[in-house]
Order: C-alpha cells, then structure tokens, then sequence
C-alpha cells in the first residue's frame, strides 16, 4: 500500500500484529492432525455461544451452510414460503431456496434499511390469507404457506426485534436471524427490559465468517447460534452427512463442517473482538462528527435508541454515489457498494416476478449506498482525509462551496489516534 492510500479495509495489519498467536495454531494442528472437527471446534463453539449469550453453537463451513440448515433443522419444508428483505447479500436467498422453499420479500425500514415491521405486519395482513386446515397464512404471491422470516442485521446493526418476534409469535413463523454482519452487535428489547445480543433472540441465528467480516477467519466458516439443542442436535448431524454417530446416517445430510484451523484461528480473534468492535463505534463516532455539518448533503447511519450497532459497514447515501466513488478511488481511498442491486430484481430472480417500483425504499437505498473505509486501525488522520476528498468531491458536483465548509469543519475537531479520542482532549 503506497502513502496516502487508503484501503476500505485491511486485513494484512491484524494478522500481521496477532501473527504468532495464529501460527500456534497451524503448528497444533499439524502436531495432531486434528483437522476436522474435535476440541478446537468444540471449544470455539463453546466460546462463540457464550460471546453470543446463546446456549448452543453449531460451527460450518460458511455464513451460508449456517442459514440453509438453520431453517432445514428449524423445519422450514420444501414448497413453504420464507419471509425476508430485498437488501442484502444474495446468500440470504440462497440459503432459503436451497432448503426447498421459496424467498418472498418485504420492504426495509427507510432509517435502518433493515426489516420495516410495519411491512411485515402489512404483508402478513393483506398479501396472505388464513388457511383453516393450518396454523400458517397462505402468501398470495407464492401459493404457499408462509412459515419462517428472516430478519437481516445489515451493516452491523440489528434489525427492530421485538416486534418481528411479536408478529412470528401471532402468526406461527420460524425466525431465524441472519446475523452474518452482526458480531457482538446489541439490541435493547422494551418487551424484556434487558439488551439482547444478535443470535439470541430467534428461533436458532446464522454467522458468516467470511475474512472481512469483524470476527473473520482466514477463508470460509460460519455458524449456528440456538437455545433449541434439539435443532442444534440436528443442525451437528445436517453439517456432517446426517450421522449420528460416525457411519450411522439417521438423515441425508450435507459436508458443512467447519475445520480445526479455521476454528483455532477464530478462538484466538474472539478474544479481540469486544476491543475491535469499540473501536468501529469509535470511528463511527468520528465520521459522525466530521459530516456532521452538512445535513442533507450526506445520509448517515441512523442509529435508534434500541440498537447498539458494531458497524462491520459504515455507509452513507448521497445523490451521485457514483461521481463520489469515482472521485474517492481517483485518490486512492477505497469504497464499497452494500449491495446495488435490491434482490427482488437480479437476474437470478426473474422467475419470482418482481418489477421495478415493488419495492421503492430498498430500490432508492441501493442506488445511493456508498460503503467509507472502516476497520481497526483506521487512523483518524485517514478518517479526515477520506471527509475532506468526499466534501470536495460533493461541493465540485453540486456546485455548492462546501469545501469551505469542510475545511472549517475538520479544522475544529479534535485529532484521534486510531479512532480513539487522545487522554487530552477528554
């Protein structure tokens, strides 16, 4: 990385930084060939779980063996109709059509961009109708029952809860959080009295540990977060061929088996996790600070007072996110698009028959979206270098002078070291 760029995210610093906790743990696996399964994944998961205020962990091979055979154990059935938004990665729909069922979708919330309840309770209510012979209302969209919903904690922030569960309670719904992008993220349920961690709340959750993710591993592996041992029993037999016991297949299962090394790597960057993820509300609160005077020129994560949000994404929406990406890359700050185009109109769905305008507030989101660098790390010289190339870039486009703005703006903040405040400016 030469000076003066800036990359959306770095993975090279960490691992250079924890390199020789890392490298004990190829050099146990080689010293007992443990490479599938056994004490390193069981204490892992056993880790995992705590960390998630769950009771049980099911490790896999990815974020999206996690959610398919989530909703397979949880008994989402081949022909039924699961729940979720149109917003996030395709794996989300992947996960539900390869267990059988068919994905169907409703709006996001136009603050959060994650599941509107109100939606759900709208799509409950008028775009499906009770079947007398079952507990399940009928989607007219898809002619099946719907059975399960998937509410997605998008960008590291969790998705309003309590009052999905309220409605999956009322109308005999699954749900199973798709928490990929949630590690350690918190939600405050009024209904409860007590803040909730992402993969506690649903009937059984799923993780993604995708290398860039805040907990990442050095290649694929997921996991399953559940109370229910009875379907972490089956989500263990699912992983691994549905056997009960070694050559005794109770079940046809799948190989979704999270490896030993894999696992050892996580066990020893879970013990950072809670540090790297203050750290991102620290630069969240930054960027927050530095775009905090131009109102209306830049949307930024809204946060409710609900959610404690671990920000794997710190993204924004302007007008022309392309002019500013293009404008960003030119000097050499690295940006992301989460996601540009809303699920209900990719090619890989052509056949649900969804149309331009169904789904107008995800369609809108995801022509503005703009993912800024974020990672532990980050300086905050880096941080103002990013808000001063964006500022540039919108006052050129929109002609209104607000390069001035920035300059003044950034000349008054307080200089951080590495997202975090210096002891004098406290």
């Amino acid at each position: 990385m030469s000076t003066g760029e800036i990359p959306f995210l770095d993975l090279v610093t960490v691992h250079r930084e924890l390199r020789e906790e890392l490298r004990s743990v190829f050099e146990t696996a080689l010293d007992t060939a443990g490479f599938v399964g056994g004490p390193v994944v069981q204490e892992f998961e056993r880790d995992f779980a705590e960390f998630c205020d769950s009771k049980v962990c099911v490790g896999m091979a990815s974020g999206t063996d996690a959610l398919r055979l989530a909703l397979i154990a949880a008994g989402v059935q081949p022909g039924d109709t699961v729940v979720t938004v149109p917003l996030t990665f395709i794996a989300t729909t992947e996960a539900i059509s390869q267990a059988g069922a068919r994905p169907d979708f409703v709006e996001i919330d136009e603050r959060t961009y994650t599941m509107d309840p109100e939606k759900l309770r709208a799509y409950l209510e008028t775009e499906c109708t009770p079947d007398s012979q079952t507990d399940h209302v009928v989607s007219k969209h898809t002619g099946s029952p719907v059975t399960a919903v998937i509410p997605v904690h998008l960008y590291g922030q969790m998705a309003d809860m309590d009052p999905i569960l309220d409605l999956a309670s009322q109308y005999n719904l699954i749900v199973v959080e798709d928490a990929c992008q949630a590690h350690g993220a918190e939600y405050l349920s009024k209904k409860e009295g007590r803040w909730r961690k992402a993969g506690s709340m649903g009937r059984a959750a799923a993780f993604s540990f995708y290398p860039g993710k805040n907990l990442g591993a050095c290649g694929e592996a997921g996991a399953v977060t559940t109370d229910d041992e009875r379907l972490a029993r089956r989500c263990q037999m699912l992983r691994d061929h549905g056997q009960s016991r070694k050559y005794f297949h109770d079940i046809e299962g799948y190989n979704g088996r999270l490896d030993a090394i894999q696992a050892g790597l996580l066990r020893v960057k879970l013990g950072h996790l809670a540090k790297w993820n203050e750290q991102r509300r620290e630069l969240a609160r930054g960027y927050d600070e530095l775009f905090a005077d131009i109102e209306g020129t830049v949307i930024l994560p809204h946060v409710p007072s609900w959610s404690r949000p671990v920000y794997h994404l710190y993204v924004v929406r302007v007008v022309d996110r392309e002019s500013l990406q293009k404008d960003l890359t030119a000097a050499g700050i690295g940006t992301g698009i989460h996601y540009p185009i809303p699920l209900h109109l990719v090619t890989a769905y052509e056949a649900l028959g969804f149309r331009p305008g169904d789904f107008p507030v995800a369609e809108q989101t995801a022509s503005q979206v703009l993912s800024l660098p974020m990672f532990p790390g980050l300086s905050t010289e880096q941080q103002r270098r990013v808000v001063t190339e964006a500022l540039q870039s919108m006052a050129v486009t929109d002609r209104g002078g607000r390069a001035q703005v920035a300059e003044q703006m950034l000349g008054a903040m307080p200089k951080r070291k590495h997202g975090l405040l210096d002891p004098e400016d406290l």
